[in-house]
Formats: C-alpha cells, structure tokens, sequence
C-alpha cells in the first residue's frame, strides 16, 4: 500500500487542472493522435504537476495499491478523485467551445 500522504489545496488543484487537461487531450486531436498525445501529457504532467498527475481515479487507485515514489496513501484517495471529477467537469462544455479541430496535419 502507499505511504505517501497527499492532500491540500495545492495538490488537489493540481489534480483538477491534470484530469481538466487530460480530458482535453483526449477530445481534442484527432483520433489517430490521441494516444500518443495522452501518453506525452500524462509522462509530463506527472514531473511536472505538484501532484504528480495521478489525473484519474483509476490510476489513483493503482497508485494507492502500489508503494512507488508517485504512490498515495488510502487516506488521501477521497480528495484527489474528488479533485479529480471537479477538474473533469467543464471539459465537454469547454472542448465545445473551443471549436472544432482540422482533422488534416499542419
């Protein structure tokens, strides 16, 4: 199991905004960029986030069974799935705003 207690306004935050971004990367290229560009968010967001993008409740989860550098203890799975939903919310509604994507590469 995790040891490592994660929480506080700063960490969930940061969870809020990787699973808003995730969400996006995942709805906006097209669909034979998606994996890689998941992959790539998902490689810098978690050496780059404060929390260490866990940015979804099911890599929590593995993260919370596993004792690894970028593990969280049970106790602190509730906030950052909560986190985690908040942040994914405004994602449709923002990808539609945005507007469509040229399917054609640059």
């Amino acid at each position: 199991m995790g040891h490592a207690e994660r929480g506080g306004a700063v960490q969930c935050l940061a969870q809020g905004v990787a699973s808003l971004g995730l969400m996006l990367v995942v709805l906006r290229p097209p669909a034979s960029r998606a994996a890689g560009a998941v992959a790539a968010y998902i490689g810098a967001t978690c050496w780059f986030t404060a929390s260490a993008s866990f940015a979804n409740p099911a890599a929590t989860v593995g993260r919370m069974i596993s004792d690894c550098f970028a593990g969280i203890a049970p106790a602190s799975v509730p906030a950052f799935v909560a986190a985690q939903l908040v942040g994914a919310l405004p994602a449709l509604p923002l990808h539609r705003a945005l507007g469509a994507i040229s399917a054609s590469p640059p």
